[in-house]
């Protein structure tokens, strides 16, 4: 026999039950708090005054005399609902727990009036002129008067008052309760799919960044996520479709020349040979530069002015002029990516720059640093430069693979510098040429 297994309940069901409970718990305690502590006192301060105007009523009635109180009978009943008659079979007093069954008001005007009268009486009701009137019997002068009022003059129902109040409260808890858990599992079960669309190799739609600032940030962040991961696999096609396409070349002609070999040996043929190794050697280290670039590497103190000073001496004499900044400028930063950045924008611009000296430009502020790399050679049409950074793309013949460009240095600038927070600018330089401006971020 197969055993089922039970599923957890939903997040939105597991809120709502939980936020229901507590909202549940919360009326429950309003409702006897506010009944034990305020309701009941001003019940029972209102049955004592009841009380004591209808001890009123039966004394004064006793000392008025007889013409006038008819008239007195009417103020009563016209001004305090309050009616008076010879007690008849109400003289005696019933034994307390002997009537039926009356509200808390009720009660709490017998608790008054056995307070106030020194002994317990449960007020008699009877129908009069088809409506329920409640009769005690007082003490009036030498004898005793029956005093009586309608039940409407109390008009309160604390319990079915009590019952309406829970039951609505339960339902609106309920509804409010279901209605929160949706707002906030809704994002949550939508990200929870987006994220399964992924594992299975699919590309989501990106979430809508809405509701609070927490859920609205989780949702930015998993689209930049997605966006990095629809680059990603947009780089590996491009890079398996760029490399097997660069490689067809270098491996043509050293299929020619290991067949003219085989024929006739030549010094020529087998240093094309190595000419067409380098290359193809230089095109998969560039490769795994690309491969490599997201990956975050441990910042160290150093001083970038003399830093950049050792980078541009690196390069052959009077190819890359560097003149260091006048006062000492001390940065956080990762060394290795920062010269990986730096190099293929030197690289380019040496390549490119038509043979002229390469400008290396410090500027710091109070806000940014800047690295400029600067060249005087045919540029980039505007329309161009943000496709530049796509790996394998080449511009005009001017950048082809002639001049040794594999099409990779721009698209490993792009993703080191993302991967650490920086950017990376290009723009047309006044009077010709390329000016790639390097912004690492704030200074300390």
């Amino acid at each position: 026999m197969t055993l089922g297994v039970t599923p957890k309940p939903s997040l939105a069901r597991h809120n709502a039950r939980l936020l229901a409970l507590v909202f549940s718990v919360f009326l429950v305690t309003v409702a006897i708090a506010g009944g034990s502590l305020l309701m009941a006192p001003m019940a029972r301060r209102s049955a004592d005054d009841l009380a004591g105007l209808m001890l009123l009523s039966a004394q004064t009635w006793s000392e008025l005399p007889p013409a006038t109180r008819a008239d007195f009978e009417e103020e009563l009943a016209r001004a305090h609902w309050l009616s008076l008659r010879d007690p008849g079979p109400t003289a005696q007093a019933p034994t307390p727990g002997a009537d039926e069954w009356h509200g808390f008001y009720v009660h709490a005007l017998e608790t008054a009036l056995a307070h106030k009268t020194g002994h317990q009486q449960h007020l008699a009701q009877e129908t009069r002129d088809g409506e329920a009137w409640l009769w005690a019997t007082l003490p009036s002068g030498e004898g005793s008067i029956a005093v009586g009022f309608p039940a409407r003059r109390v008009g309160t129902q604390p319990l079915r008052t009590l019952l309406i109040t829970l039951g609505a409260g339960l339902l609106l808890a309920l509804l409010t309760a279901t209605w929160l858990a949706r707002r906030i599992s809704g994002p949550l079960a939508r990200l929870e799919k987006a994220t399964s669309a992924i594992g299975r190799g699919e590309i989501p739609d990106p979430l809508p960044e809405t509701g609070p600032r927490e859920l609205a940030a989780l949702a930015a962040h998993f689209n930049r996520m997605a966006r990095q991961v629809r680059e990603l696999l947009a780089v590996r096609t491009t890079l398996m479709a760029g490399v097997s396409h660069d490689l067809r070349t270098p491996l043509a002609r050293m299929r020619l020349a290991l067949a003219l070999l085989a024929e006739q040996p030549s010094p020529r043929l087998i240093a094309r040979l190595e000419q067409d190794i380098g290359e193809m050697d230089q095109l998969i280290g560039k490769v795994l530069d690309l491969a490599r670039g997201l990956e975050r590497e441990a910042g160290e103190d150093f001083e970038l002015g003399d830093w950049l000073a050792q980078l541009a001496k690196d390069y052959p004499a009077g190819r890359v002029r560097f003149a260091p900044p006048p006062e000492p400028l001390l940065l956080h930063l990762p060394p290795l990516a920062l010269r990986r950045v730096l190099e293929n924008l030197l690289d380019n611009a040496l390549r490119y720059g038509g043979g002229q000296p390469i400008e290396l430009l410090l500027e710091a502020t109070q806000t940014a640093v800047r690295i400029g790399v600067l060249d005087r050679g045919p540029g980039i049409p505007s329309d161009q430069i943000e496709a530049m950074f796509q790996p394998f793309h080449r511009g005009d013949a001017s950048r082809s693979p002639v001049n040794g460009g594999a099409g990779l240095g721009l698209a490993i600038v792009r993703q080191l510098t993302e991967a650490n927070g920086w950017r990376i600018q290009l723009q047309p330089r006044a009077g010709g040429g390329l000016a790639a401006w390097l912004t690492l971020g704030l200074t300390p």
